[in-house]
């Protein structure tokens, strides 16, 4: 609950009509897409500029109060639920697209601004912005850059990070500054920008972003292959990007899940193979014909039972929007979907997808899996129920033996999800006590009273590290 005085100096900075503390309102930003995270913010505020903001960050730095900046609130590792309390701050005011800069190949935004709407304004002017997450429709890109979102493109093109030139953030103390801009070339000093990129709002609040851009590619083809065996999918994977053929999509699903989202999107998603590919390349209309050939005779060297090639545009949109929407699919069986984004080695998807199924039945859950094959991003997701405690418990093992089997293969507890609060507490298992100290020392100087997004990325508890059987 908020101090009356501090409430109305909150109302003074952005109008009553932008401030509020009813019970309905709090509710609403209690809990974000991370399933078993919940709990009330003290208020919820809408400043309309960078100048208000500052106002804000500095009330609540001098009384100490939690700040937790939010999109869409889309994101799966509870990274945007307020579970220290404090203060919501929402940027559905600060949602403009300041400038297309055809000029310099870039684009600036406020971070309210929704994914796909910069993407269609930017590819109306013959441009392209890369980066994909499946929650494009709905999520902003402030939140793309706080959590360093990947999505299907990621393979060819990389992810937001690799996307941001410039920001303005607002730090805890209310300072602003200014990091990167306009500019194919920049090493003066410590590279700032970088390291708000995936900070989850740990260490200052964005308030414009200036990303870069690239010439809309000059033609597309998606093809479908299907497999037998899910170890004959990893190797064409594997070989395809061996031939230096790099597509632009290389996603991978299981049968499990080929069969859930068929039923969903019902597009001919083939549901009798124990594998499927779902490959694009774009470019240059013969660098794509060429690409596509080799790619469709590499698997059909891996014995693939079938090669096929979308013969429309229709087809082929309906081949990628069937795969955007695993997770809505899934999520249509149980009350409760967990879905994670362990990351290895393209090398070792096949055995990392193999322990996945073997990790599912030591512990009797059940776990789709798809993802990213091209950049060995998988998405191990658990249907389950968070009222039976029995089987949440049961899950939370199943995903503590597949997040070590990761790590044992060279890989990582996330690849584009984040660690937020849900994750925090493997942080240790990957970077070591030292690289965790590290990154703590960094948040103090940035946030030495720690309310900058408090209880994220630093576990109040680490986990015990499991040893997985191999």
């Amino acid at each position: 609950m908020l101090d009356k005085k501090i409430k109305k100096q909150f109302i003074k900075i952005v109008g009553k009509d932008y401030f509020n503390d009813s019970n309905q309102s709090k509710l609403a930003y209690s809990y974000d897409a991370t399933p078993n995270f919940q709990s009330l913010p003290d208020a919820v505020i809408s400043p309309k500029d960078t100048k208000q903001l500052q106002a804000i960050v500095k009330l609540c730095n001098q009384h100490a109060i939690p700040i937790v900046p939010r999109g869409s609130g889309t994101n799966l590792c509870a990274g945007t639920c307020p579970t220290q309390g404090g203060v919501v701050i929402l940027f559905n005011r600060m949602n403009q697209i300041l400038e297309i800069d055809e000029d310099n190949l870039t684009v600036t935004v406020q971070p309210g601004v929704i994914t796909l709407q910069m993407v269609n304004a930017v590819e109306e002017k013959g441009l392209f912005y890369p980066p994909d997450p499946s929650s494009m429709k709905i999520s902003t890109i402030g939140g793309n850059i706080n959590e360093c979102s990947g999505g299907l493109r990621g393979l060819k093109y990389g992810v937001t990070k690799d996307y941001v030139l410039g920001l303005e953030v607002v730090l805890a103390n209310g300072d602003v500054i200014k990091t990167g801009g306009k500019l194919a070339k920049d090493v003066a000093g410590y590279d700032l920008t970088k390291l708000f990129v995936g900070s989850e709002g740990t260490l200052g609040i964005l308030t414009e972003a200036t990303l870069k851009l690239i010439p809309i590619p000059e033609t597309k083809k998606t093809m479908l292959a299907l497999f037998s065996d899910i170890d004959e999918a990893a190797k064409a994977v594997s070989t395809i990007i061996a031939n230096k053929i790099i597509p632009t999509t290389l996603e991978f699903l299981d049968q499990a899940t080929c069969e859930v989202v068929e039923d969903f999107a019902k597009v001919g998603l083939p549901t009798h193979a124990k594998a499927v590919l779902l490959i694009e390349q774009d470019g240059s209309p013969e660098v794509v014909e060429k690409d596509i050939e080799r790619i469709s005779h590499i698997c059909k060297e891996r014995n693939a039972l079938s090669v096929e090639i979308a013969q429309t545009e229709q087809e082929a949109l309906d081949l990628s929007t069937a795969r955007r929407s695993a997770l809505s699919a899934l999520a249509r069986l149980k009350p409760t979907t967990i879905l994670e984004d362990a990351t290895v080695p393209r090398s070792k998807i096949s055995p990392m997808v193999q322990a996945i199924n073997v990790i599912a039945e030591k512990y009797n859950v059940r776990i789709c899996t798809f993802g990213h094959a091209g950049d060995g991003n998988l998405h191990p997701t658990c249907l389950t129920d968070a009222r039976d405690k029995e089987e949440m418990h049961r899950v939370e093992q199943a995903f503590e033996e597949i997040f070590a089997k990761a790590i044992d293969l060279g890989g990582t507890i996330t690849g584009e999800h984040g660690v937020g609060e849900m994750k925090s507490p493997y942080l240790a298992w990957k970077l070591g006590e030292e690289g965790v100290n590290a990154m703590k020392a960094i948040k103090y100087a940035f946030d030495p009273n720690g309310i900058m997004n408090p209880g994220k990325i630093f576990a109040k508890d680490e986990r015990k590290r499991v040893v997985v059987q191999s």
